[in-house]
């Protein structure tokens, strides 16, 4: 049992790729806090399997360390956009946040967005300039590109007299100053003593917490956790659990109110030790602990002694700013590869999704084949699919949109973006043409001097939708853009995107190598020699704007004629690979990507040819008829 003033609780923000997990790695190892046979293991906070895939931490994750006779809980936070609502849950759970700066990037777009939230709820953050060994670094330019965004974000005198340490999360060392060796976290934990505040301490009070991340255990079901505000609780103690939601989601001065109040028992109270959370009978103020006994618990609901008549508002969260539709697997082969939900099915996963991740919402719009989902970005649909497709479920999802609003005025607003590109200097060309045609304003361009450039442009989030795979052809993998959203402004017009067709299938059958050497010629092949397809399957990008109807599974008339020549083997090309992220980002507005455990195939919305063209038709007829009433 640790005594509240030898405890510490701190966050780690920073954008994507700036070190925060392997800086944890750092720490397990100088603190042997998972003992000796899990010091090999890089990047053990990223426990999940497609964050170990990706190379990116998706969820936050809870950890406890012990310096000398302090007890540090440390949170690692996704430094990706999309999930930032991990990263504004967690923040109310900390006394300070330990921001990590690349000494050779300096300060990017999620930087802005972590260090503006910390700052707001009146954190006073401890900048670390990571990766200072690398090639090319800058530690004291990107310190001095650090405090001028903290002077442009409002921080107070004290905030923005923040403590300052340098080193290498990857190499396990961090100084005060770069003068003095180059080795051990002594000077990180120091100062976490030092400069972070113990958790206000009145265990004398009523107890009083609020849940800020969930977990799920097979045989106990939900767990809560959150940071314990005031007094203690012990296990089997009963409490009162309140349901809190906002009045209006879109607009929070509204206010907020209570749904649901009902009487519970904490079953099981856990807190962390490492990694593991460990079963103990009693907590107490400020402590971070997590608790099972309520069926259902939901991220935000505020849970407290049947003593007090405080219950706490809803977690602010931004809005979603990106919509799909998920949608019920309807293709001819349906259930051959997992196994296809119903809607009730796809309902039910959906909203449960919803209970842990409180950055995505889904709607019930009255479609008897599925339901519109709202989230930060395509990076967080395409895990959420992902996730879905490995518990063996089909799904087809549409073309992302941005969701726009109504300003006073009646002006149509849409979500903006603030994207930071990296490219040799060579490519800078091609990438401000193709982002011109999406509607973007560059308000920045600096030489890095080391052959790369970085332009900082203003853009609507429907020129990033697909973007991603063209930037990387155009900078041939060289070019690094990351993006974050900034807010709405006014609608910018039609947007540049795709401007090639598709190449549909207009049978069902086995693609044949003698028609797919045909059909290469007409523009990029997604499939190769043996493929089943289906009428309506999206086989290719044509390399003319329009679609081209194409029958892929003809076969070569045989016939009693020789030559020396005829028969020579068919030379094809190798098919672009079809990959979830990359295919929703391709798609057209008339179509949908089919993803099932082991395939990923496009296909249109409506799969004969004939009621899409009539389809098209009553589209266009319409828009003269609304064009007419204006």
């Amino acid at each position: 049992m640790f005594s509240i003033d030898k405890i510490r609780n701190v966050a780690i923000v920073a954008h994507i790729d700036h070190g925060k997990t392997t800086l944890i790695d750092s720490i397990f190892r100088s603190t042997q806090a998972l003992g000796r046979s899990c010091q090999q293991e890089e990047r053990i906070m990223d426990s999940g399997e497609l964050e170990k895939e990706r190379g990116i931490t998706i969820t936050s994750k809870h950890c406890t360390v012990q310096w000398h006779d302090y007890l540090i809980n440390i949170i690692d936070t996704p430094g990706h956009a999309d999930f930032s609502g991990e990263v504004e849950r967690v923040l109310s759970m900390v006394d300070s946040v330990l921001l990590l700066v690349d000494a050779n990037e300096g300060p990017m777009p999620q930087t802005r967005y972590v260090l503006s939230r910390a700052l707001a709820m009146g954190l006073r953050p401890i900048v670390i300039v990571n990766k200072v060994d690398r090639p090319n670094a800058d530690p004291k330019g990107a310190l001095e590109k650090t405090f001028d965004l903290f002077l442009e974000l409002g921080a107070s005198d004290e905030q923005a007299d923040f403590p300052v340490l340098y080193g290498s999360g990857l190499t396990g060392w961090l100084v005060n100053d770069l003068s003095q060796p180059h080795e051990g976290m002594d000077a990180l934990f120091q100062t976490i003593v030092d400069q972070v505040p113990p958790p206000p301490s009145n265990s004398d009070e009523p107890f009083l917490m609020q849940v800020s991340t969930l977990a799920w255990n097979d045989y106990i079901g939900q767990i809560g956790c959150g940071r314990i505000i005031s007094g203690r609780l012990k296990q089997g103690e009963q409490f009162i659990h309140s349901h809190t939601e906002w009045n209006n989601q879109k607009d929070h001065d509204a206010g907020w109110h209570v749904t649901g109040q009902s009487p519970e028992k904490a079953a099981h109270i856990w807190v962390t030790k490492g990694l593991d959370r460990v079963e103990v009978d009693e907590v107490f103020a400020g402590e971070i602990v997590w608790f099972a006994g309520p069926k259902t618990i939901r991220i935000g609901d505020t849970i407290a002694s049947p003593a007090i008549e405080r219950t706490l508002p809803p977690l602010d969260i931004e809005e979603p700013t990106v919509s799909m539709f998920f949608l019920v697997n309807t293709g001819p082969f349906a259930g051959r590869d997992g196994t296809p939900l119903t809607l009730r099915q796809l309902k039910a996963r959906l909203e449960r999704e919803c209970q842990t991740n409180v950055a995505l919402r889904v709607e019930d719009l009255g479609r008897p084949d599925g339901l519109k989902v709202s989230g930060r970005g395509e990076l967080q649909m395409s895990i959420l699919i992902e996730q879905m497709i490995r518990e063996g479920a089909e799904v087809c999802v549409s073309r992302p949109e941005v969701i726009t609003k109504q300003d006073e005025h009646g002006h149509l607003l849409e979500p903006m973006e603030d994207l930071v590109i990296d490219v040799p200097e060579e490519f800078q060309g091609i990438v401000i043409q193709k982002l011109a045609d999406r509607k973007a304003d560059m308000v920045n361009m600096v030489s890095l001097n080391t052959g790369m450039v970085r332009m900082e442009f203003d853009i609507p989030t429907r020129g990033l939708i697909g973007y991603r795979s063209s930037f990387l052809t155009d900078t041939r993998g060289l070019g690094i853009m990351s993006s974050r959203f900034k807010g709405y402004d006014l609608w910018r017009g039609e947007v540049t995107s795709r401007n090639r067709g598709s190449i549909v299938s207009m049978d069902t059958g086995t693609a044949t190598a003698y028609q797919l050497e045909n059909l290469q010629d007409r523009g990029v092949l997604f499939i190769g020699p043996g493929t089943d397809v289906y009428n309506g399957q999206v086989i290719g990008e044509s390399s003319r704007p329009l679609d081209v109807p194409c029958n892929p599974t003809k076969k070569k008339q045989m016939t009693n004629c020789r030559s020396s020549t005829k028969d020579m083997a068919v030379k094809l090309d190798v098919p672009r690979e079809v990959v979830l992220d990359r295919a929703i980002e391709w798609i057209a507005d008339d179509e949908l990507v089919e993803a099932t455990p082991k395939e990923i195939r496009i296909r249109k919305a409506i799969l004969d040819m004939d009621q899409r063209k009539k389809a098209a038709k009553a589209r266009q007829e319409a828009s003269a008829r609304a064009d007419a009433n204006e």
